[in-house]
């Protein structure tokens, strides 16, 4: 090891700084400026400026409770009844109370209608709608909105619960901006403990959602309100027509909302737990998911936003770019880089491997430290040990997540599998596939 150690010194002393980025250059010319330099700079300018603009929120506060708009809760899922009595404990305790609850049983196949109706008795939910045939969390979601009433929409997963001040928290930048067409609220792991992959799950969320769609929010670019905790203006939800069949429909519907023209903002501090896969083979299921929708709605649904056209917003254009350069472009220049060190580095790859860890290590460091900052006294225990579970991160996301990435990317482009994949009834997959959406 001392003279693996030595070598690695050796290579390093004779490179001088244009070697070095050579070398390296996807970290120093790309990565460590967009997901650690520019995180770093927005979180410490946030952070003062969410102390100043505390009375501007204090009064949107007042304002919310004084005119105590109906909001409505709406939960959209398929087999999720051992998780819906916590869900609907949280929401009794909220500190907003004017909520109307509705849960749609998506065609489960499990005790969740005998547990629903359970609760609409006891009154802990408002609604209970159960599909007996499956048509997909979309349509779940979009049966939910029809019978509720509610002025606002908060579109929870059904294996959430949340902090007790979340929807009040969740629903303030309404009133502070009226501009705003939909809030996302912060999504943190409830069962990191559970497993390694829980673990390492509960340290990106910290890095990608909690600092990243904040740093988004703050730049305007914001791509995403996560279905687990997402609130939502009815109206407009209502001149989108709701949601759109998925994978992928948290974009989607964001984008619709952009394309309209109201902005759509990030909320830290409005939190909400969820339960994310345990095992490995079930977490590369679920990104491979997520990642084929990158391809269906970036690229191909929603490509009007790269054209110059009357309805043409600038910020559109950038978010959509972003997203797509940052996770299309960069993920296939991962591979070229590999190509390169592969055929021209090959003598020293032991050593451009190892530095590369240890870059893309510090890096993992530094963004969980200012995630750490950024949840301030929201922070717990459980997040502070998960600094144990760092040294497995640069493996995680540079290895295992980009091998998941660069399949889905491939597949969506040359076999279109979103449209085939179990998670959307195959009826509903082939509409979806005929009418392009």
């Amino acid at each position: 090891m001392t003279a693996f150690i030595d070598g690695v010194l050796d290579f390093l002393d004779n490179l001088d700084t244009l070697k070095l980025i050579a070398y390296f250059w996807p970290f120093f010319l790309l990565d460590i400026t967009r997901y650690l330099i520019l995180d770093l700079i927005l979180i410490t300018i946030y952070i003062p400026k969410r102390i100043i603009s505390y009375p501007l929120r204090m009064r949107a506060r007042r304002q919310l409770f004084k005119e105590m708009p109906l909001v409505s809760v709406i939960v959209p899922g398929k087999n999720e009844g051992k998780h819906i009595p916590k869900l609907a404990l949280t929401l009794s305790k909220q500190t907003y109370q004017n909520l109307e609850i509705v849960i749609v049983d998506d065609g489960s196949d499990d005790d969740t209608a005998v547990i629903c109706r359970r609760l609409e008795k006891d009154g802990l939910i408002h609604r209970f709608i159960r599909n007996e045939i499956r048509g997909g969390k979309a349509s779940a979601a979009n049966t939910a909105l029809r019978y509720s009433n509610g002025k606002y929409i908060v579109h929870l997963d059904a294996d959430s619960h949340m902090a007790e001040d979340s929807i009040e928290t969740i629903l303030i930048p309404f009133y502070i901006d009226s501009r705003i067409g939909a809030v996302g609220g912060d999504v943190r792991v409830a069962n990191t403990t559970s497993s390694l992959t829980s673990r390492l799950q509960a340290i990106e969320y910290m890095k990608s959602i909690s600092t990243g769609r904040t740093v988004s929010s703050l730049l305007g670019i914001l791509r995403i309100i996560a279905g687990a905790h997402g609130a939502f203006r009815r109206d407009i939800l209502q001149q989108i027509y709701g949601w759109d069949v998925g994978p992928g429909l948290d974009g989607d519907i964001t984008l619709k909302i952009r394309k309209l023209g109201y902005k759509v903002t990030h909320e830290p501090f409005a939190i909400c737990y969820t339960n994310v896969p345990v095992r490995i083979s079930k977490l590369a299921k679920q990104r491979y998911r997520w990642d084929r929708s990158m391809v269906r709605f970036r690229v191909r649904k929603h490509k009007d936003i790269f054209a110059p056209s009357k309805s043409f917003i600038i910020s559109n254009f950038i978010a959509s770019v972003e997203n797509v350069f940052f996770n299309i472009v960069l993920n296939l220049k991962w591979w070229i880089y590999i190509f390169q060190i592969l055929i021209f580095n090959a003598d020293f790859i032991e050593y451009i491997l190892f530095i590369n860890y240890v870059l893309y290590f510090s890096s993992n460091v530094l963004q969980y430290g200012i995630a750490c900052t950024l949840y301030g006294h929201t922070l717990r225990w459980q997040e502070l040990k998960l600094s144990l579970y760092l040294p497995l991160m640069p493996l995680y996301t540079g290895v295992f997540l980009r091998c998941v990435r660069t399949y889905a990317y491939i597949m969506e482009l040359l076999h279109r599998t979103s449209y085939r994949d179990a998670w959307n009834p195959w009826k509903v997959s082939k509409v979806a596939e005929k009418e392009n959406l």
